[in-house]
């Protein structure tokens, strides 16, 4: 009986100390390492690393970048809205998921509640699609995130996206805070402790950019703890064609895309990576560490 007890309470230990494990251990860091990814959103728009959304007309041109370099950490950011004035997109899917689309062809603005207009088994024909079209073109995603934070928006889709990610063996961005503040969301009911979920994710809005880009990313480097944190941005160059897209757009426009871009190439925020002791990661390392 004694073996018994002292073999049950080895299993329990062992147990509580596997769902005590932080992401930063199971990486093989030390529990107290300040993890960041620095992560671009909106490739397919652009040319920077990142996620990629696949409906945007320059796919093409970085698939062919990430089948050249197969390193390179690109995950899809899946997309169900085309935001911009005059640069357009279509779902990949085109008539087959009408619900996803407006009456000219192309997928909704973002101003149109999906939750209420799309049908959930269409969201994820054509999130599906978005996903194999990318495996088609010898992408291999490193993770899945949201364009737009649309799939965070609504439950159904919630489950949509967290299902793909453990279908596909990759990680997917996920944060309880910005679930319960900005979705009125519990994430806890919809993960469990096989899922990867950030501590802290930072995005720089309206209000941010007005104070200044340099100040917003600064205050937000010196303020990591320690965990697994990560910087959404959204980089490019302030040039015509990046206006021309961008058009009628001050947020998130071409100005705050060459804002984004200088301060992340500035020698100003290696300096402040080094002397906050934060530690660079990717989502490749998560998935090929942790998500398998």
């Amino acid at each position: 009986m004694k073996k018994i007890f002292t073999t049950v309470l080895l299993l329990a230990t062992i147990m509580v100390s596997g769902q005590q494990r932080t992401v930063q251990e199971k990486l093989g860091y030390p529990k107290e390492t300040k993890l960041l990814i620095i992560h671009a959103d909106d490739m397919g728009v652009l040319t920077s690393l990142g996620s990629i959304m696949v409906p945007c007309p320059w796919f093409p041109e970085i698939a062919s970048y990430a089948t050249e370099h197969p390193d390179a950490d690109l995950g899809l950011h899946l997309t169900l809205t085309s935001e911009w004035k005059t640069y357009k997109w279509p779902p990949v899917l085109h008539n087959e998921v009408k619900s996803l689309m407006t009456d000219k062809g192309f997928l909704t603005d973002g101003s149109v509640d999906l939750g209420k207009t799309a049908k959930a088994d269409e969201v994820e024909k054509e999130l599906r699609a978005q996903i194999e079209r990318a495996i088609q073109f010898g992408i291999k995603p490193t993770h899945f995130d949201s364009h737009m934070a649309v799939l965070f928006q609504h439950p159904e889709f919630l489950k949509i996206y967290i299902k793909l990610g453990r279908e596909y063996k990759v990680p997917v961005l996920l944060n309880a805070e910005l679930e319960k503040a900005w979705f009125g969301i519990d994430l806890a009911a919809y993960v469990t402790e096989k899922d990867i979920v950030t501590d802290k994710v930072f995005m720089a809005l309206p209000d941010n950019f007005s104070k200044g880009m340099k100040n917003y990313y600064t205050d937000v480097l010196k303020s990591i703890k320690p965990g697994l944190n990560c910087i959404l941005l959204h980089a490019a160059y302030d040039d015509a064609e990046m206006k021309a897209v961008t058009m009628d757009h001050d947020d998130y426009g071409a100005a705050w895309r060459q804002a984004d871009f200088d301060f992340f190439t500035s020698d100003e925020c290696r300096k402040l990576i080094k002397e906050q002791g934060i530690t660079l990661i990717t989502w490749k390392e998560i998935r090929d560490k942790v998500v398998k």
